[in-house]
């Protein structure tokens, strides 16, 4: 979640601040990234990364491959949301005024338009937690996750479902249980936080 929100603002920062060309190669990658769902883009990451590696080193940077694959994938929402919040900055009088007085445009954009685009990124950031975590279980259950000696509600999942006919059900619900109600309360989370930035409900 990090790297994405870290990758995402930092383009959405700089393509609604420069604009042009910048604006529409960003806009242009992010539109080709949204046209595919985000556990394929994952599975395409991860895929590539383990072709390139070596077998032995596979499975030491595995949650590092993992991090990169789920980072890589959810960019894409920080990056459009930054974007139009800058856009909407940039045009704001005490911008212009900064302008005028000479302050460096990277220290306006860090310093003014920055923490002004901030609460829509809280509330991405807690939906898109929630997202990372279902796309680490869905990994983990569809093999190409985390390894099998790391634990993993995915892979709890996975191997549960070998047993699910056999009376031994017990094995795959607790650990969906547990996931259903890990999003659920994250997206929970979510809400209050965006209720609590909104001015209007103050």
């Amino acid at each position: 979640m990090v790297l994405a929100l870290l990758l995402g603002v930092s383009l959405g920062l700089v393509a609604g601040w420069r604009g042009g060309i910048v604006e529409t190669i960003v806009m242009r990658v992010a539109d080709v990234q949204l046209s595919f769902p985000a556990i394929l883009i994952a599975l395409l990451i991860d895929g590539m990364a383990r072709s390139m590696l070596p077998r032995e080193a596979q499975g030491d940077i595995a949650v590092t491959v993992l991090i990169a694959a789920i980072g890589l994938s959810n960019w894409v929402h920080y990056a459009r949301t930054v974007r139009g919040s800058t856009l909407v900055e940039r045009n704001k009088e005490y911008i212009q005024a900064a302008r005028i007085i000479g302050v460096h445009p990277a220290r306006i954009v860090t310093g003014h338009v920055l923490p002004n685009v901030l609460g829509p990124v809280l509330v991405i950031a807690t939906i898109n937690l929630a997202t990372a975590i279902l796309t680490e279980a869905t990994l983990s259950f569809l093999g190409v996750g985390l390894p099998p000696t790391l634990p993993s509600l995915g892979t709890l999942i996975r191997v549960g479902n070998d047993y699910l006919f056999s009376g031994e059900w017990w094995i795959a619900v607790f650990p969906s249980l547990v996931l259903a109600l890990l999003i659920l309360s994250v997206n929970l989370l979510g809400d209050w936080i965006r209720d609590a930035l909104n001015p209007k409900l103050r």
